[in-house]
């Protein structure tokens, strides 16, 4: 099961949030997501967990839960939307729908 959590403090590493959910059982991963430019952290992140019943007890359990003044928001993570643009350049269509040759 994928979690997504937000409203992390940005003292959280993956190390934290890893022994934050491994207290509800086997966490696969756990993953703080950083800027790219400064390696600072974002404030929200993923945990996977491959117990679907373990999963949604850390939900439970960690949901609204304060961590270093901060109530985090933890849920199920929802898939990455993709977007229909064929992927090239900025706008591979413009708003008109004709396209520029």
């Amino acid at each position: 099961m994928n979690i997504f959590i937000s409203n992390l403090s940005f003292n959280t590493g993956d190390a934290e949030l890893n022994a934050l959910f491994a207290t509800y059982g086997d966490v696969t991963s756990a993953k703080v997501i950083t800027d790219r430019e400064t390696g600072r952290s974002r404030g929200f992140g993923f945990v996977e967990m491959p117990s679907t019943d373990q999963g949604n007890d850390a939900i439970t359990g960690l949901n609204n839960k304060e961590v270093e003044g901060r109530a985090m928001t933890v849920s199920v993570a929802k898939e990455k939307q993709r977007d229909n643009n064929s992927g090239y350049g900025r706008n591979s269509r413009n708003d008109s729908g004709n396209r520029r040759w």
